[in-house]
């Protein structure tokens, strides 16, 4: 699949489902104490007061949160559905339709970059080009963090809410992810893995990894 097609396909499926999605997930954090530890971490890390960056922030909830922390963060999305949820719910932040592969940031720009959850679309062959660019946007030692679902075997959502649409959600290896992004330049910080919540129905490990750019 070619990065047109993957990103076609993901902001159509996300455009489609977006309402839905966002009021499933309307309280994804409250039930998620490991999540806010991470966030919080993350947070901490970043230095000054320099803009951070939630890539792939879907209808904002994670951009909300950091903000609550303190940061001067914005969000970046595909979906211009997603990004309406989380315009409308968060009328004091900023949210600007893009892709994580091509963003319209110079060179060193951002004290702070996260994907939570927002790499698991991209096809894997792609991973060092995404990591490359986040390593140009990230000033020398700012923080990075990536989470997403572990395993080896991808899920796969047809018709979800009964949306005529379909999506591959790619699990990965914690040990792979970290060896890509050792190779794009990052100085791994952290890995906590997480084991699935039945009550959240989850049926993967949650994976989370923070990286700084070497300076």
């Amino acid at each position: 699949m070619t990065e047109a097609d993957f990103l076609a396909t993901t902001r159509t499926f996300y455009d489609a489902i977006a309402e839905d999605y966002a009021e499933l997930f309307r309280e994804e954090l409250v039930g998620r104490p490991v999540e806010r530890a991470v966030l919080g971490v993350f947070a901490e890390l970043v230095e000054g007061d320099g803009p951070v960056a939630d890539l792939g922030c879907g209808p904002g909830r994670t951009t909300a949160r950091l903000a609550a922390l303190g940061l001067s963060v914005f969000g970046v999305d595909l979906s211009e559905s997603m990004l309406a949820i989380a315009r409308r719910e968060n009328p004091g932040l900023r949210f600007e339709q893009g892709s994580m592969l091509e963003l319209d940031l110079p060179d060193g720009a951002l004290a702070g970059a996260l994907s939570f959850y927002s790499s698991i679309h991209t096809p894997v062959d792609q991973l060092p080009s995404l990591f490359a660019e986040f390593h140009r946007v990230l000033a020398p030692g700012a923080p990075l963090l990536l989470a997403f679902q572990a395993g080896d075997e991808h899920r796969h959502h047809d018709r979800p809410f009964g949306h005529p649409v379909a999506l591959t959600f790619q699990r990965r290896r914690p040990e792979d992810m970290a060896d890509l992004l050792t190779a794009a330049g990052f100085a791994l910080l952290s890995r906590t893995v997480r084991e699935p919540d039945p009550t959240l129905d989850e049926t993967s490990q949650q994976a989370f990894l923070i990286a700084r750019k070497s300076a």
